[in-house]
């Protein structure tokens, strides 16, 4: 009798009598005269007798049956294919150092509900190489085609975010105003963005109300606001989007625009950002107005955050009882109007309060624990902070108060000064405006008194709104009034007499040069020198130059290619004669550029707010410093406000030796508090000191406190909760099939295939290797790149150059640590067009068939069978997972890891029919009850999201409604009725894709793979 059992499951055969009746084998039936072999053909299943079947004539790169190295290459080729939601693809895949809390805002980017992130992280963690990872995360799911990048123009004068770029391989192009202009009116001619400027990097210096609106007259032009249709980027990244905060401004009308129809967006800042700060509410808005529709819902949604933060403070200090005590702290968050509508019904809120109903949470538990209740606040999913504490030390900070007294003379002024302001206080009565002004003159008092003439003459004579006092100030008050600018000028002009007679000794600039003087006998003599105020800087800046100091001055009005110019020559070698040794600052005059080079800062005053001096230290220790330690002086006055605050509060809260602990709510709440005492012109200098005692007793001790558990939980268990947990993510979206040696084996056999087996095309033992291709070869890469969609990448072009090319040599790695060290070779990574044709000369229709063996310890020594299928999920969340199933349970726990170190076995002998049969049996029991779970989560997450958008919905229309009826102007009335007919329409979209999401939750389960693995004894 014939062998009819070479049929596998998966094989191709054709019909003898019919050879163009072909089809994929789903079942071998044995019989006792001959096998019958179940065939899919066409849309249904059709029975043959083996006899009348034979095995379909197919290419090489067809076989079905792979050996250990072509069934790794096949998996490869599959997850590059069909990306999941649950592996990073941006993994190796530029060059880059591997950084893993980089990977936590690409994690959460591709997950979300909708493209849209907030990244809000600390200062040098390296929010730029953030965005460059989700842009390559994009590019690994679907083509992307044009990227839109805003940022200050310091940064496009530098060529910052076109240098970042190039370590992903991309290449972006700069837009001045006559590029935009142009780029403009050919989206009005021809309805596209010019090809050339698809990647494209603008300044918001740019948009401008011609720009926007347009022009009318003869020379009429449109707007970018009037373009129709407008233009719609694939991805579009603000950088210090801070910049966008105040929704009556230009630019912040522009990226609206630009991001209402971008695919996808990302904002980067490392301003504080409180969460019931309005500030958060314009972004938020501008990123998702689907959701944060307005003020009333923000503040409802922010409501139960600060509890949910508590919560996860507890869990990481495991204070005394904490389970209880943390459900006590979510049962307050859902005690929230919020938290009683949306969060309660949440399925993930009910999974967490009942583990810690438990009272007893395992350490390891405890660690995932933290991520699940910080993923419970309501903006989690559309905004990342990774502080800089919780990825632990660039360098070590050295901190030094230099304590400075006041001159008899200068003593005298301050307090005369003290006196007025109390005299102007009381003629004028307390307002918000006048306590402004007031504290920004005793601050520029304790800042430098030799400023304090010049900058009380510019209030007596200018706006208070339009004084550039502190540029980094939370409130700016409006103008006082003719009437009371002349109170203040009657009582204020003997201050400026005295200021202006004041004796030109001043200790303070003599304890600054005395710390320049120092800083240059060192090798790095490089110093950044940090004020509030304009006039304390023009003060310094004129007295060091003319102590011979190389010094240059840098603030909110310096001209952006000046301030590149003095960044350049700042760093330049000492030896330099062009070289700076020592830059001025104000608050915001170094935003967005980068000084690791340096490192020493001077404080020459302090902002009372903490995070900003955060702000200021992380200008130099930030990723990249490479000095061991870092120098922070503090020029601090005995007998002003700030030195109150400055021992009292600061120095308490340890922001000048390490990065800032506790959370954004603490660390506001504190600030807001220290603004209220210092501005108190009621208190007595001693009620002052008393006050500012009570909060550094209370608040800040609390905060203290919880960081001390914090780390003596670390010392305890040996682990940092935070780090450990953000490594672990990335472990497990980390994925064997993607690494550098996996795709060095898919590209290989496809070289061995398409140029001939025979010989090696890629040659070298270390990372930087060479690829060698003759001519022909080069035409036949060159034919099968024709079949992909040519993409507008730097290696994608630098490919088909070399292919088209008389070179056969071309430098290449597969590592991204080499790829970043060698520029010029070229990066094969999951994207790069060599490894895209690989993956296309793989057949994945059908499964394939293997035989392996590995060596364990974990399971008993045998051979088991194993399947692989791949999980579509529908659904609220889509996915797509390899789900492999042994014949062992045993196996089934480890055979990922078995299958990465598997070899190929002796024996041929692959799965029998009833192996074959039983793990599809075992499949369809866990597939039935995967399909169940996530049917009953879609069904969770629907009535979740039902209750939100509910929520947000009546408040939205109330609050329209309300302001409708409000109004008597006919044209408000229907911009408002227009308004409510657009938000109907909306919330009956949103909902009618919520039902569908609901219909259509389902898990698609397709074959893989079959195969044998023995299990050998270590």
């Amino acid at each position: 009798m014939p062998d009819h059992t070479k049929f596998v499951l998966g094989q191709i055969v054709v019909v003898k009598a019919t050879p163009s009746v072909r089809g994929a084998v789903v079942e071998v039936v044995p019989g006792e005269g001959e096998h019958r072999v179940k065939v899919f053909v066409g849309q249904a299943v059709q029975t043959y007798f083996a006899s009348q079947l034979q095995a379909a004539d197919q290419p090489d790169d067809d076989v079905r049956t792979l050996s250990c190295e072509g069934f790794h290459a096949y998996l490869t080729a599959r997850l590059i294919r069909h990306p999941s939601l649950s592996t990073l693809y941006s993994l190796n895949a530029a060059r880059v150092d591997f950084i893993p809390y980089q990977f936590r805002p690409v994690l959460k980017f591709i997950r979300s509900d909708r493209p849209r992130m907030l990244i809000a992280d600390g200062v040098g963690v390296g929010k730029t190489v953030e965005a460059g990872l989700i842009l390559r995360e994009l590019q690994a799911r679907r083509d992307i085609s044009s990227v839109l990048i805003v940022c200050p123009r310091p940064l496009v004068t530098e060529r910052k975010w076109q240098i970042e770029m190039k370590r992903f391989d991309q290449r972006f192009t700069h837009l001045d105003g006559a590029t935009l202009r142009y780029c403009i009116r050919e989206m009005d001619l021809e309805g596209e963005w010019p090809e050339q400027h698809r990647y494209a990097i603008l300044p918001y210096s740019l948009f401008d109300e011609v720009l926007l609106h347009g022009t009318q007259g003869k020379r009429s032009r449109r707007g970018l606001l009037d373009l129709e249709p407008p233009p719609k980027f694939d991805l579009v990244i603000v950088d210090e989007a801070h910049h966008v905060r105040n929704s009556n401004t230009y630019a912040h009308q522009a990226v609206r625009f630009f991001c209402d129809h971008a695919e996808a967006a990302v904002f980067l800042t490392a301003t504080p950002i409180q969460l019931d700060n309005h500030d958060l509410f314009v972004l938020l808005n501008v990123l998702r107005p689907d959701l944060i529709r307005d003020y009333e819902t923000f503040r409802n949604m922010s409501a139960p955050n600060p509890f949910i933060n508590r919560a996860a403070s507890e869990v990481r200090a495991q204070v005394s009882e904490w389970p209880a005590r943390v459900t006590g702290t979510l049962d307050e968050a859902a005690a929230t109007p919020w938290g009683q509508a949306v969060l309660r019904h949440n399925p993930d809120f009910i999974r967490v309060r009942s583990l810690t109903q438990a009272n007893m949470v395992p350490p390891d538990d405890r660690v995932r624990l933290i991520t699940d209740i910080e993923d419970l606040h309501t903006f989690s999913g559309i905004i990342n902070r990774t502080r800089r504490r919780d990825i632990g030390a660039f360098t070590v900070r050295k901190p030094e108060t230099a304590v400075v007294e006041f001159t008899p003379a200068q003593r005298q002024l301050h307090d005369e000064l003290i006196n007025v302001e109390t005299d102007i206080f009381v003629a004028l009565h307390r307002t918000p405006n006048v306590e402004f002004m007031l504290t920004m003159i005793r601050r520029q008092a304790a800042s430098c008194l030799y400023g304090l003439a010049p900058f009380i003459e510019e209030i007596l004579t200018r706006h208070v709104d339009d004084l550039p006092l502190e540029e980094g100030a939370d409130f700016m008050g409006p103008d006082l009034g003719a009437g009371a600018m002349d109170t203040i000028r009657s009582r204020i002009l003997r201050v400026v007499t005295m200021a202006q007679s004041l004796d030109p000794h001043d200790p303070k600039l003599e304890r600054l040069r005395a710390i320049i003087r120092d800083k240059q006998a060192l090798p790095n003599n490089k110093i950044m020198l940090f004020s509030s105020f304009r006039h304390t800087l023009s003060y310094l800046y004129e007295r060091l130059v003319s102590d011979g100091i190389r010094v240059a001055m840098i603030h909110g009005g310096t001209a952006d290619e000046e301030r590149v110019e003095l960044r350049g020559r700042f760093e330049r070698p000492r030896g330099d004669s062009d070289s700076l040794d020592l830059l001025l600052f104000s608050e915001v005059g170094c935003e967005g550029l980068d000084y690791q080079f340096c490192d020493c800062i001077v404080n020459y005053d302090l902002p009372w707010n903490p995070m900003r001096v955060e702000q200021r230290i992380g200008r130099i220790d930030r990723n990249g410093q490479k000095s061991e330690s870092i120098a922070i002086f503090n020029l601090i006055t005995p007998g002003t406000v700030d030195a109150d605050i400055y021992e009292r509060c600061l120095r308490r809260i340890g922001v000048f030796e390490s990065a800032l602990g506790g959370s954004e709510e603490i660390l506001g709440e504190i600030t807001k508090e220290i603004r209220n005492i210092a501005e108190n012109f009621h208190l007595s200098e001693s009620e002052r000191q008393a006050k500012l005692q009570q909060l550094a007793d209370n608040k800040i001790r609390l905060m203290q406190e919880q960081d001390q558990l914090e780390h003596d939980q670390l010392e305890l268990f040996g682990i940092r909760l935070p780090e450990d947990q953000m490594r672990k993510e990335i472990d497990d979206a980390a994925s064997f099939w993607l690494t550098p040696a996996s795709l060095h084996r898919l590209v290989a056999r496809y070289l061995q295939r398409t140029c001939g087996s025979g010989q090696e095309y890629i040659l070298g033992e270390k990372p930087l290797k060479t690829l060698r291709l003759a001519q022909d070869r080069r035409n036949a890469l060159l034919r099968d790149l024709s079949h992909l969609h040519r993409q507008n990448t730097t290696f994608h072009r630098q490919w088909e150059t070399w292919l088209r090319g008389g070179e056969p040599h071309l430098p290449i790695t597969f590592d991204a640590g080499c790829a970043a060290q060698h520029p010029e070779a070229a990066f094969i990574m999951p994207l790069h067009p060599l490894v895209k044709q690989a993956t296309l000369a793989i057949d994945d229709q059908q499964p394939v068939v293997t035989t392996l063996t590995a060596r364990t310890a974990s399971v008993a020594a045998g051979r088991y069978g194993f399947a692989i299928y791949q999980w579509r999920f529908h659904g609220v969340r889509e996915d797509l997972v390899l789900q492999p199933i042994a014949s062992s349970d045993s196996v089934t726990q480890h055979i990922g890891r078995l299958l990465e170190r598997a070899v190929d076995a002796d024996s041929q002998e692959t799965v029998d029919t009833d192996e074959r049969k039983a793990l599809d049996d075992e499949h369809y029991r866990r597939w039935s009850k995967a399909r169940s779970d996530h049917r009953h989560r879609t069904n969770e997450l629907v009535r979740f999201r039902r209750e939100s958008l509910s929520t947000s919905h009546r408040a939205r229309m109330a609050l329209l409604n309300e302001q409708l009826r409000q109004t008597e102007d006919a044209k408000i009335r229907r911009m408002r009725q227009s308004q409510i007919a657009a938000a109907e329409a909306d919330y009956a979209r949103r909902t009618k894709d919520l039902d569908g999401a609901l219909e259509t939750a389902d898990i698609v389960t397709t074959p893989v793979a079959y195969g044998t693995l023995t299990i050998a004894g270590v």
